[in-house]
């Protein structure tokens, strides 16, 4: 028998997990690491953390199984989306890696749709308009405000491909996470020349090009000493967090799409031909899967405004959680199921960090509107939880609105772990959502593509179909579904009547 290790290199820590080539899942381990903000709206990370979560997390894995390194077969490789590592000539980190929630670059991506040939034109290049958290604007970010950094970088890497460096001293990515640079032709999966060329990036900063179950390297005598596993040992082209997690999930046939509910929202649907949103409110990738693509909404501050609340404004909870031994989530969720649904009036809006769906607003603000004096703690966690609900609902509507099948919606995440929000995203969906027996997300997916590069399985829908099941279906309730059918519309249009203010809030909360 053979075995599998998946690594998800997250915005919070990185995950490890060790299956067997059946899928069977038999450890993992988070190694958490911090990020920095050192002015507002950044997002920072210190890769060397990344690489030192790796290692501690492989070794962890392999020991609490009682497998021996050289018996794995394959690593597959997922981490955040869309950051950027800059190497020099000698393979050094040149700065902090730039984050995904990154909010500095509106100007940068002015400069990229003015110099494509306007919006229409880029969309048409890269299938997605520019927007802040993506690679390419981080780049000429550097290249403007870091002149002396840019002129000695001669590698830009994204997160998990910064640790298949490390692995293997070799430079790779593959389509699902170079689809999210903004520099990827998404149709012919490979790196758009055109735009290349019209934004003055050298071809050769970026790195080769696979598909997700190919071999894209194998790791090194060095690292195998460091990790202990066998020199040699292949690693796929993995995946981006939200491709990996999607195979996770069993994402890999039309008409089935998954809703996470992490520290960012997605909203993920499988497309067997390239599907592109006009206005551009959702992104089309390529999928994980060989030849085929996907289609998905991204809200920045899903889960994340519910780690906010419980970080800032649950003191009590978290002292209760901690004196019960149970997590505070599950106390706060419980006291937001005391409110009543819709909140009797209270809204909040979930943008505490910018949104990208459907609004592309890094200026976006974060509010509860509505508050009067009848309102307490119950109501502010029930409305927060309503209104990140919400916001996956903005992805649903345009992808449905697209002509893409919607016959099943898988939930995973934290969302999908609370009974409490399960309920109320099949109400606020409107329809059945159901959960799978695999919750392990990314790392799980690129496990499986391994199991595919290395033969364990034929195809990633033959290792999806072996190892995942539906586990529970949650209906709608047809009195909160009326309910929340008459609330979302006051939800958007909340949005739209501060859009304008968001940014002078911007310029208030800069000192300008």
């Amino acid at each position: 028998m053979g075995y599998l290790l998946g690594i998800d290199v997250g915005t919070s820590g990185a995950k490890t997990l060790l299956c067997d080539d059946r899928g069977r899942i038999l450890a993992s381990a988070t190694k958490e690491y911090p990020a920095s903000h050192p002015k507002p709206l950044w997002s920072e990370q210190n890769p060397e953390d990344w690489w030192r979560a790796t290692v501690a997390g492989i070794r962890s894995v392999l020991q609490s199984a009682g497998v021996k390194g050289g018996e794995v077969q394959g690593i597959g490789l997922s981490g955040q989306m869309h950051g950027a590592v800059l190497l020099d000539k000698s393979n050094r980190v040149l700065r902090p890696a730039i984050l995904w929630n990154d909010q500095r670059t509106g100007e940068e991506c002015e400069e990229i749709t003015q110099k494509a040939g306007g919006r229409r034109r880029l969309i048409s290049l890269v299938a997605n308009p520019a927007l802040t958290g993506f690679t390419a604007p981080k780049i000429l970010w550097v290249r403007k405000h870091e002149p002396k950094v840019y002129e000695r970088a001669k590698k830009v890497l994204l997160p998990k491909d910064y640790i298949r460096f490390r692995l293997s001293g070799e430079f790779a990515t593959e389509v699902s996470d170079a689809s999210g640079t903004l520099l990827l032709d998404v149709r012919r999966r490979r790196w758009s020349g055109a735009l290349l060329s019209a934004l003055g990036i050298p071809r050769d900063l970026l790195p080769d090009c696979f598909e997700s179950e190919e071999v894209s390297s194998v790791v090194s005598a060095e690292s195998a000493r460091a990790l202990g596993v066998r020199p040699g040992l292949p690693i796929v082209g993995g995946g981006g967090d939200q491709a990996a997690g999607a195979v996770g999930n069993g994402i890999v046939r039309a008409g089935v799409i998954s809703a996470t509910l992490g520290t960012s929202g997605v909203v993920f649907a499988f497309a067997d031909e390239v599907q592109i949103d006009p206005l551009g409110r959702v992104h089309t990738f390529c999928h994980a899967v060989r030849g085929k693509w996907h289609v998905m909404g991204v809200m920045l501050s899903a889960g994340g405004s519910f780690q906010w609340y419980r970080n800032n404004l649950a003191d009590a909870e978290r002292a209760e959680a901690a004196r019960r031994k149970k997590d505070p989530y599950d106390l706060l969720c419980a006291e937001a199921a005391r409110a009543p649904a819709g909140s009797e009036g209270l809204f909040f809006l979930p943008y505490l960090t910018g949104e990208r769906t459907p609004h592309a607003n890094p200026h976006a603000k974060a509010a509860w509107i509505g508050l009067t004096a009848r309102h307490g703690k119950a109501h502010m966690i029930r409305s927060l939880l309503e209104g990140v609900t919400y916001g996956m609902r903005d992805s649903l509507e345009i992808i449905q609105g697209m002509g893409v099948p919607v016959r099943e919606i898988r939930v995973s995440g934290g969302g999908a772990r609370s009974r409490f929000w399960r309920q109320m995203q099949a109400d606020v969906f409107g329809q059945t959502v159901k959960t799978i027996n695999a919750s392990e997300g990314p790392a799980f997916g690129v496990a499986l593509l391994a199991g595919v590069g290395t033969g364990a399985f034929k195809d990633i829908r033959e290792a999806c179909d072996s190892c995942i099941r539906i586990t529970a279906a949650t209906r709608p309730k047809p009195q909160a579904v009326r309910l929340y059918n008459r609330n979302y519309p006051m939800f958007r249009k909340l949005y739209r009547s501060l859009e304008y203010d968001f940014t002078e809030l911007t310029r208030l909360s800069a000192g300008v």
